[in-house]
């Protein structure tokens, strides 16, 4: 049980750790990310207020055609950074904080970074 508690006490720290710098940024909202095997999920939040402005995930009812044509999960990721940053420019946000979440920055983390950058968010 000893090598459990230390891999998971070591995820918290490393996860914090990329936190430090995107939490409760005077001008800025967070920008989020959260993958799991099946999905990729992002809020924009507003961490002083303690709301969500935007968000979009794998999960979208409207995003269903669009990834039925994904190759793959890099592909998914891509398609939802587009979206999101389609619906932040919406709301005007122009400017986020991009906290991976303790995620290493490659693969869907850095392909999702990409495409939202492209689609006109900056961080």
């Amino acid at each position: 049980m000893g090598l459990f508690n230390n891999n998971l006490r070591r995820k918290r720290r490393r996860r914090n750790r990329s936190k430090a710098t995107s939490r409760f940024h005077p001008e800025y909202p967070r920008l989020v990310v959260y993958r799991s095997n099946k999905h990729f999920e992002s809020q924009i939040i507003n961490d002083f207020e303690g709301q969500t402005l935007a968000s979009c995930s794998s999960k979208h009812k409207d995003l269903k055609k669009k990834l039925e044509d994904s190759q793959n999960k890099t592909d998914l990721s891509a398609i939802v950074g587009k979206n999101l940053a389609k619906i932040a420019k919406k709301k005007k946000i122009t400017k986020v904080v991009f906290d991976r979440n303790g995620y290493p920055f490659h693969g869907r983390v850095k392909a999702f970074a990409d495409a939202a950058r492209e689609a006109g968010l900056e961080f």
